[in-house]
């Protein structure tokens, strides 16, 4: 598998999301050859462990975005405490303290209308569980920019809102269980 610059991967999840992405990420092959950037809502005051959480359970690379970092193939970026977490046009990532969009910081929207900038149709927006409905407008930008648009199968999630919210506004958004998602993903690999 050869790393292709102009693709990648963004997943939003909220409530019940750490196991989702515990079905998800431990399944993807050492040699995944796209970024992934994941915004996870989590308590502004509480340090982010989820790298080093997901580091130990993966095979890909994990770690917390930084700012003015430049995205690499096969490794999964977690959006910082606090921080929105955007990519640039370059590929590069920016951090950022403006205010909450969707009572959120990180927020899916910022992360995904930002990545449907950057990535177009090279891009795959997956939402997963939440209670509320940040990541609805982002991956409709994801599909309006060309790129693929997948959601949580809402009857299955932990939290139904936030993946029902995406598929309602983004009539494009194909729903599958995590174990679906997860075989999508792996199938990203061999492109």
């Amino acid at each position: 598998m050869s790393p292709s610059p102009d693709r990648a991967v963004v997943i939003g999840a909220s409530a019940g999301g750490v196991q989702a992405l515990l079905a998800l990420l431990p399944s993807l092959p050492a040699d995944f050859p796209w970024p992934i950037f994941i915004v996870l809502h989590v308590p502004a005051d509480r340090s982010n462990v989820l790298a080093p959480l997901f580091e130990a359970k993966c095979r890909v690379e994990v770690k917390e975005a930084e700012d003015k970092e430049t995205a690499r193939p096969g490794v999964v970026y977690f959006a910082p405490s606090d921080y929105h977490l955007l990519v640039e046009s370059n590929g590069d990532m920016a951090l950022s303290s403006d205010e909450a969009v969707n009572y959120s910081r990180p927020s899916i929207d910022v992360l995904f209308e930002s990545a449907a900038d950057a990535y177009g149709a090279g891009l795959t927006g997956v939402i997963l569980t939440g209670a509320n409905e940040d990541g609805a407008a982002g991956l409709s930008a994801v599909a309006a920019a060309g790129g693929v648009a997948l959601v949580e199968e809402p009857a299955a999630a932990y939290a139904q809102a936030m993946p029902q919210a995406a598929r309602n506004a983004c009539t494009a958004a194909v729903a599958l269980p995590l174990e679906g998602i997860a075989e999508h993903l792996k199938g990203l690999g061999t492109e």
